[in-house]
């Protein structure tokens, strides 16, 4: 098989895994004539977006899709009929090398199938990550997929050349991976993680002591750590998942959870759903997400075991904010942060707009567009210098309607 044909096949495997990002790594750079690449603000990985709205690259592969594992919602599990290609680690290496210098990439994304045993697959993902770095001083961003049951050197090394690393925890629940993937841990899998964390922990000490002892402190996967969660594949509910995500954050300090909605599969198990989720339910998590992280929501603000689901309708904050109708309105002259956070349609940089041009001046209706400020969206949770809505409008049964989709008639397909 040419590698054309391996690329095809491999790419296409990969798309299922959504854990990439490539923010947060230290900036490196070659235009000192030494090396290749960079990670220049922004830069790194595979079709998504930097902080700053630019679309960004990478070579996403799996290094093959050929598995041990037999992993019911996975297109590459043991049983599944679908080709097999497996690339050599010198491969993906002038694969990488030859894209960059292309200008089709900005950095490596790389996972793999369990072949062999856990140890030679993780040996191989690290050779590629070690040859990209030593051997043609490759300075652009890599993230390694790591594997739980791989030996701690391993890991270890693999974080010496990576910018971040990541372990899928797959399901929210452990009942569900025992179900859907017997050969899997989910302890193994946080014990792994907890090994992750601490070493990243030493390496931010050891990076702190670096200014006083002047000696270059060993460098460690400086994106950290994230996972991936499957959305819709058993029957966990966003509650579940949004609290699986919370203990995640807090027990191992992650960069992001993210979250996968499930596609069926071929020849899938009776177990799996006919249907894929809404994908308005995985926008909606990440929405949440947000909210816990940036906004200092509490899981049980967004739901509860009285409404478990994520409304699909309307963003959680304006859901918490249409529940919670007596904290409003809100005079943003006098409001906390913590307080500003709360208000549907204001971002972090918004709320730090505020709170600078309130020093100086009052704000009027007018000023938020200038602020960037969604006007339909705030004005009813809001007094500004020059407006007070109407505490009718508050009370309202039919104020959450005003910021639901407008109806659509359905088009026919003639």
């Amino acid at each position: 098989m040419d590698v054309q044909r391996k690329l095809e096949i491999l790419a296409d495997a990969a798309k299922y895994d959504a854990s990439c990002a490539s923010s947060g790594t230290e900036k490196r750079d070659s235009r000192d004539g030494k090396g290749l690449g960079s990670t220049a603000p922004g830069m790194g990985i595979c079709h998504s977006y930097a902080p700053d709205g630019r679309c960004i690259s990478l070579l996403k592969v799996l290094l093959t899709n050929a598995c041990n594992y037999d992993c019911l919602y996975c297109v590459n599990r043991a049983s599944s009929n679908v080709p097999r290609a497996r690339f050599t680690v010198d491969e993906v290496v002038k694969l990488t090398i030859d894209f960059y210098r292309r200008n089709y990439i900005e950095g490596l994304f790389l996972s793999s199938g369990i072949i062999r045993s856990a140890d030679y697959t993780m040996e191989q993902v690290v050779t590629v990550a070690r040859k990209l770095r030593e051997e043609h001083r490759f300075r652009g961003y890599i993230h390694l997929k790591t594997i739980p049951e791989a030996d701690d050197a391993l890991i270890a090394e693999a974080g010496k050349y990576a910018d971040r690393l990541s372990i899928n925890i797959e399901m929210p629940q452990e009942e569900s991976l025992k179900a859907y993937a017997p050969e899997k841990d989910v302890r193994a899998i946080r014990r792994t993680m907890g090994r992750l964390r601490l070493k990243l922990d030493d390496a931010k000490e050891a990076k702190k002591a670096e200014v006083k002892s002047r000696v270059k402190a060993p460098r460690f996967a400086p994106a950290g750590q994230s996972t991936q969660m499957i959305v819709g594949a058993d029957a966990s509910s966003d509650q579940t998942i949004l609290t699986t995500s919370a203990n995640l954050y807090g027990s191992y300090n992650l960069k992001r959870v993210y979250y996968s909605a499930f596609s069926p599969i071929p020849d899938a198990s009776r177990a799996l759903p006919l249907r894929a989720p809404p994908l308005m339910r995985e926008h909606r998590l990440y929405q949440a997400d947000w909210l816990m992280r940036f906004y200092g929501f509490d899981t049980s603000e967004i739901v509860d075991q009285a409404t478990p689901m994520l409304a699909l309708d309307v963003d959680p904050k304006l859901a918490w904010a249409l529940r919670h109708r007596d904290r409003f309105p809100l005079d943003i002259a006098k409001a906390s942060r913590e307080e500003l956070l709360r208000v549907p349609g204001f971002g972090t940089k918004a709320v730090d707009r505020i709170i600078a041009t309130r020093r100086l001046t009052s704000i009027r209706s007018a000023d938020l567009a200038r602020l960037h400020i969604p006007r339909n969206k705030a004005l009813p949770f809001i007094i500004l210098s020059d407006h007070r809505p109407q505490p009718k409008l508050l009370e309202s049964a039919t104020l959450a309607e005003r910021f639901k989709p407008q109806a659509m008639q359905l088009g026919f397909d003639f």
